[in-house]
């Protein structure tokens, strides 16, 4: 598998994507397509083909679970590795949604100087 160069980050708080954005872009290296609703997600993720899609679990609007599962209609989507970013409480709420629908789980609050390593362990852990 190609190593992770192209993320889709779908969070509805503008504080949260601009830590984010600091942590993928000025530290990770990534490119980074920041979508504020799962709507947005779902009208430009396709053009964008992620290597892998981080959603915050609540918002507004559709949920980060209806989000995902409206990606995975995309035929070049389906197979893109999903990471949740949600508070504890709300993770063990969806425990399953997470371990069948996701290759995993960050915790908020993110320590953003550790999210790029997290994000790229989570994957190649997923990869076998």
């Amino acid at each position: 598998m190609p190593e992770i160069q192209k993320i889709l980050h779908v969070e509805d708080d503008p504080d949260i994507r601009e830590i984010a954005k600091l942590a993928l872009v000025d530290l990770g290296g990534f490119e980074l397509l920041q979508c504020e609703s799962g709507e947005r997600a779902l009208a430009e993720a396709e053009a964008f083909a992620p290597d892998v899609i981080v959603l915050d679990m609540m918002m507004p609007g559709m949920t980060g679970i209806e989000t995902l599962a409206g990606l995975r209609e995309i035929e070049t989507l389906a197979e893109t590795p999903a990471i949740f970013m949600t508070s504890k409480n709300v993770a063990t709420e969806h425990q399953d949604v997470i371990q069948t629908e996701a290759v995993g789980a960050i915790q908020k609050p993110f320590d953003p100087v550790a999210l790029p390593g997290q994000i790229r362990e989570i994957v190649a852990s997923s990869r076998g």
